[in-house]
Order: structure tokens, then C-alpha cells, then sequence
């Protein structure tokens, strides 16, 4: 199984995926958005199966200073283009493994669908 790991290395949710993953000897490719910005394709896809208003992270201080008229007017298709402008935005980790997008951490979850 191929797992690739999306995020922004220095973020607390990120560093608890990243050692589960060492410490459950799954190996994965991380992508990071800081050095990479955010695949598109992916983010279709993620929001494809989440919707764009759980892939896009409004809780943190990214879409908090986004205009309001930004945020009244997201719908997928410029929830897109904001993360491509501000990876910060994505809910982290999206990880993708057997074809399909996960979002933030959850043990349960990662035990479920990452374990070889």
C-alpha cells in the first residue's frame, strides 16, 4: 500500500501522524505544502469525498483572515483556489491510501485504513 501524507511539517497534528506512522512501521511520502503547494487533483478529490467544508480547516486563524466576502461566497470550486493560495487552509493531515483521502488525525482511523 502506498500512503502519502499532505501537510505542513511543524503542525501539531502532522507531527502526531507522523509518528504513528514511524511507530506503526508504515511507510509513506509526504508532500509538504510549505516546498510543494497544493496538488489540485487531490483536493478534488478529498473534497469530492468530504466536501470542501470539511477539507477546508475554518477553525484556524488562515480562514479567520480570509475577507468575509471570501468566506460568503466559498463553495468548491474557490475553496480550491484559496487552499492553492493559503495550503494552510487544508485540514491536516490529508493522506490518501488504496485510492482514498483521509482528513486530520485519528488513531481509529489510521489503525483501520493504514495498517499493511
Amino acid at each position: 500500500m502506498t500512503v502519502k501524507i499532505y501537510g505542513i511539517k511543524n503542525c501539531n497534528s502532522m507531527k502526531k501522524a507522523f509518528d504513528w506512522l514511524d511507530e506503526n512501521g508504515v511507510a509513506y511520502d509526504f508532500h509538504d505544502y510549505k516546498k510543494q503547494g497544493a496538488d489540485v487533483e487531490i483536493l478534488r478529490q478529498a473534497m469530492g469525498e468530504h466536501g470542501w467544508e470539511t477539507v477546508i480547516n475554518r477553525k484556524g486563524m488562515t480562514w479567520r483572515n480570509l475577507p468575509d466576502i471570501a468566506k460568503e461566497h466559498m463553495d468548491e470550486e474557490n475553496a480550491i483556489k484559496a487552499a492553492c493560495d493559503n495550503p494552510s487552509l487544508i485540514k491536516r493531515p490529508l493522506i490518501v491510501a488504496n485510492k482514498q483521502t483521509f482528513l486530520g488525525y485519528d488513531e481509529d482511523t489510521f489503525a483501520q485504513n493504514l495498517k499493511n
